[in-house]
């Protein structure tokens, strides 16, 4: 394979091909932007995909962000992301450092249980897990929310983790127990640490995934002051009736995107390097 990347053609193909996929994944990306800054009479007298006039409408951000209350469902979906993010990647570390750690009887059955629930469709529960948290007074809520995001989020962080305790050398617990230090001593100052690498890759995706998550909250969240950014959107849609402004329509999209595109961006070395090292150490 060295070779065939030495033979100048077969580079500048391979460049072709790169570029050309680069083109096709920014091209609805840079769509979304232009139509963001448009009205509606550029959308019908004009092509879809013509530039748009100017001047540019930024006014459909601002139109966006009072009118509709996108602002209340961004905060929301931000507190939702960060907390459910928290707390569900502790509880995974936690228990993927007691899974790869410690031998106990059940220790595989736990794993594997977990295993499985990745492979059964969430959508499959939706229907109990209502009328459980109905019963528990937490729909409506975003507690609620955020409990449902913790727990589904735990099953894929367990898997990543498991591989990365069971790869750090065992000399550390013992040198750390003769010193005296506790179980927790040793996982919160020792083991979680130099976890940090599948913390981080666990961590982004849990967020891409909880920020971008459309059932869930459509579902348990009918309050309009406690819809997330895709319900807000979707709703948005919907008030809009006979008339869709499409430039507003689009602008609530680039809002939606702004946060996870940046997030991405700045940790996409952590996501590849987490999960790539997790593989091999496992």
């Amino acid at each position: 394979m060295s070779q065939r990347m030495m033979n100048p053609a077969f580079r500048m193909f391979f460049n072709v091909c790169l570029i050309t996929w680069s083109l096709c994944i920014l091209y609805p990306l840079l769509w979304t932007i232009f139509s963001s800054l448009k009205d509606n009479q550029q959308f019908f007298i004009g092509k879809p995909w013509d530039l748009p006039n100017f001047p540019l409408l930024w006014s459909n951000f601002s139109f966006v962000w009072g009118k509709y209350h996108f602002g209340q469902n961004f905060m929301n979906s931000l507190v939702v992301t960060v907390v459910s993010t928290v707390f569900g990647v502790l509880l995974s570390a936690t228990t993927a450092y007691v899974i790869a750690r410690f031998t106990f009887r059940g220790n595989g059955l736990l794993y594997y249980s977990y295993l499985s629930y990745m492979m059964i469709p969430t959508f499959l529960g939706i229907i109990p897990l209502f009328f459980l948290l109905n019963d528990l007074h937490l729909t409506n809520n975003l507690f609620g929310l955020i409990l449902v995001y913790m727990v589904t989020a735990v099953p894929f962080a367990v898997f990543v983790l498991v591989s990365f305790f069971k790869s750090l050398p065992s000399e550390l617990e013992e040198a750390a127990s003769m010193d005296g230090a506790s179980h927790y001593g040793i996982f919160f100052r020792i083991m979680l640490p130099l976890a940090k690498p599948g913390l981080m890759s666990v961590a982004i995706i849990t967020v891409l995934n909880i920020w971008n998550e459309y059932v869930f909250a459509l579902v348990l969240i009918n309050d309009p002051t406690k819809y997330t950014i895709p319900v807000a959107i979707a709703v948005m849609q919907g008030e809009m009736q006979y008339r869709t402004e499409w430039g507003p329509l689009f602008a609530a999209l680039i809002i939606s995107m702004g946060p996870t595109i940046v997030f991405y961006s700045i940790f996409q070395k952590q996501i590849t390097g987490g999960i790539t090292a997790g593989a091999l150490k496992g």
